[in-house]
This record gives structure tokens, sequence and C-alpha cells, in this order.
């Protein structure tokens, strides 16, 4: 075990397994189906404007990203929307749901690897039953010492994590693709923020990389490969 970390937290989406990417096929199904009423570039930004507005509402994940494609499809077609679109809309959100998940390359063995000398956490945000359905699918949930699908990932909420399952954010590492939700906040705690870029992720996740000095707890990783010399160097 390393001198310091005792616990390390996985991110979910778009670190241990492919997500974005379904959500940016379909919006290319939604542009398709609306393509006669307004330019891509407009519902790309009519979308993106309405999922903003709706995280309070509806919270992170599929079905508030359904909710906002018929709110946009409502918005630019003046209410004249057919029902054949908004049903269409609604199967594809109903076939995102049951997409087959698709681990990331050196993903089980980083989790394995972390899993034989610390405590290891998965904290994901997003709707409970979609992500209870991924980790079951994904076959790593019984590498994991504790789950916790949360509503929106903060300091404060990463502090109570790492109390109520490690020694405090101090001695804790966050693994994740999100500059915004899984490094910046758990080095606001006081922990270490891990990120490991993903090629695609989504535009309200976007955030500035801190300076990455040999007194700061911010590293960047190529892949999850990584992690096990990164957590050498650093123990």
């Amino acid at each position: 075990m390393t001198q310091n970390i005792t616990t390390i937290g996985f991110d979910a989406d778009d670190t241990l397994w492919h997500n974005e990417r379904f959500f940016r096929l379909t919006e290319g199904r939604f542009v398709d189906l609306l393509s006669d009423y307004a330019e891509r570039d407009h519902l790309e930004r009519t979308l993106l404007d309405a999922e903003r507005r709706n995280l309070g509402r509806y919270g992170y994940g599929i079905k508030g990203f359904v909710l906002s494609m018929i709110e946009t499809a409502i918005e630019v077609t003046d209410e004249r929307v057919p029902a054949a679109v908004i049903r269409q809309l609604i199967d594809a959100g109903q076939e995102m749901l049951r997409h087959p998940i698709d681990l990331l390359p050196h993903a089980r063995a980083a989790v394995e690897a972390a899993a034989q000398t610390h405590r290891v956490l998965l904290i994901t945000k997003g709707d409970l039953l979609d992500q209870e359905r991924k980790l079951a699918q994904s076959g790593l949930g019984d590498l994991f010492h504790a789950v916790e699908i949360v509503s929106d990932k903060t300091a404060p909420v990463y502090s109570q994590i790492f109390n109520r399952h490690g020694d405090g954010a101090a001695r804790a590492l966050m693994v994740g693709n999100s500059l915004k939700s899984d490094v910046l906040p758990v080095i606001e705690a006081g922990g270490w923020g891990i990120h490991v870029p993903h090629g695609d992720t989504w535009a309200l996740e976007h955030a500035e990389a801190p300076e990455q000095t040999d007194g700061s707890r911010f590293r960047e990783l190529p892949d999850l490969g990584q992690l096990a010399a990164l957590m050498r160097d650093i123990g």
C-alpha cells in the first residue's frame, strides 16, 4: 500500500466503459429527424441549452437527455413536432438503455490491481437504475468495496464519501475522465485528482486543467494502464 493513499475512487462512464459516444449517436439521429425545421448547429445549440437548463430538474443521464430532446423538438417546430418524431426520440432513448456495456482498455486490470492494495470505490452520477444496470453488466461490481451513485459530484459529496468509506479525502484519490466532475472537486476536497481523458467528452463537462507540478495533487494519464505506476510514484 502506498504511504499516503488508502482509498481509490473510480468514475464509471467513459472511465471504465464507453458511454458518451451513444449520446452523440442519438444526437445525430435527433438532428436528422428535425432537419426540416432547423440547421444542425442551431439544433445542437438548442439541445445543449435545454440539457443545461434541465440538469437541476432531471439530473444526469439518459432520461433527462430524452426529455431535453423532446423539449427542443417542441421548441424548434413551434409546437408542431409530429407525434411520430416524439415516438422515435423515445425509442432512441430506450435503445440507449438497452445498449451493452463495452469496457475501456485496461479497465478491469486497473481496478483489480488497485483492489489488492487499496479500498476501491465506484463513484458515479446519473440515473440510479441505469447506473446499476451498467455496473451489473460490466462484470466489475464484485471488485469494489462500495458503490456510490450520486446526483452530482462536488467537493462536499467527495468529502462525505471518502470519510464514510475511507480515511478522508486527504488520503484518497479519484480517477476519471471529467476534469469538472472527477478531478477538480476532489482536489478542492483535499484529495488527488487523476485525469484519464476520453475522446468523447460532453460539452457540459469541460473545464480547464489545473497546473501539474510536483506539489500539486493533479496528474494526467493517457490510459488506465498507467495507474499502477502512478500509484507507486506518488506513494
